[in-house]
């Protein structure tokens, strides 16, 4: 008696772990989890586009965004464990696959076709291995620790340079390379990503699922040509490099 008298305490916690465990429980928290990375990655690039407003615009914004304090490391690790989930739980889907139909994966994947999806995995890895970079140069700026000294005034108060940092990181031939290659992976990833995630949310209608993958295709190249007029305008043609700016 004493054993059976609170089920539904000892079942609870036990339930939520199989849901989330079980395949569509996985699925659910890959889109999900793939939906926020990409707002966050068409937000990121609204942001980085106030550069070419000129120093002002960029500085304001970047210590807008510092003024939040703990909140914006709240958001950082937030983000942080996003991707972290994204990519474990892409990985147990991609076991659970692979054990179901060991021999016939590829010929027997009904998206999983193109190159972009063959690639999913690898892309996924060097993606977060660019991101990891990508921090350490402008959000930890060790790669080039004079970052941190750059300073300038806006509006009265000292902040930190944020546009003559971006000038400088990206006047660099072999960084703006690292970012042009990583920011074409991340592409190559999302070309396949976008639109899977309304087939790991089950919208699978033969009709529109052509529409929406083209769509997320778009989306991704647009993104892409967006994030990389940065380093090229400041490399190539010499954004920030002005006698006035």
């Amino acid at each position: 008696m004493i054993t059976s008298s609170h089920p539904a305490k000892r079942n609870g916690p036990c339930a939520a772990q199989l849901w989330i465990f079980s395949s569509i429980g996985k699925k659910t928290i890959v889109a999900a989890t793939g939906i926020l990375l990409v707002l966050f990655v068409i937000g990121h690039l609204l942001g980085n586009f106030t550069i070419y407003l000129g120093p002002d615009a960029i500085n304001a914004y970047a210590e807008k965004l510092h003024s939040l304090g703990p909140v914006l490391w709240a958001i950082r690790l937030g983000l942080l464990g996003i991707l972290v989930l994204h990519i474990y739980f892409t990985m147990l889907l991609w076991k659970e696959n692979r054990a179901a139909r060991p021999a016939r994966y590829l010929a027997s994947d009904p998206v999983g076709t193109t190159i972009f999806a063959r690639t999913m995995r690898l892309s996924g890895l060097i993606v977060l291995a660019f991101v990891i970079f990508h921090l350490a140069h402008f959000t930890a700026r060790v790669v080039d620790p004079s970052f941190a000294s750059m300073r300038t005034k806006l509006d009265g108060r000292e902040v930190h340079d944020v546009y003559r940092m971006v000038v400088a990181g990206f006047s660099s031939g072999p960084v703006v390379l690292v970012y042009v290659v990583g920011l074409f992976l991340l592409t190559f990833h999302l070309s396949h990503g976008i639109g899977s995630l309304f087939q790991t949310l089950g919208i699978t209608n033969r009709r529109i699922r052509h529409t929406y993958e083209l769509a997320g295709r778009l989306l991704a190249w647009a993104l892409y040509a967006g994030y990389v007029s940065i380093p090229l305008s400041i490399f190539l043609l010499g954004l920030g490099k002005g006698p006035h700016q």
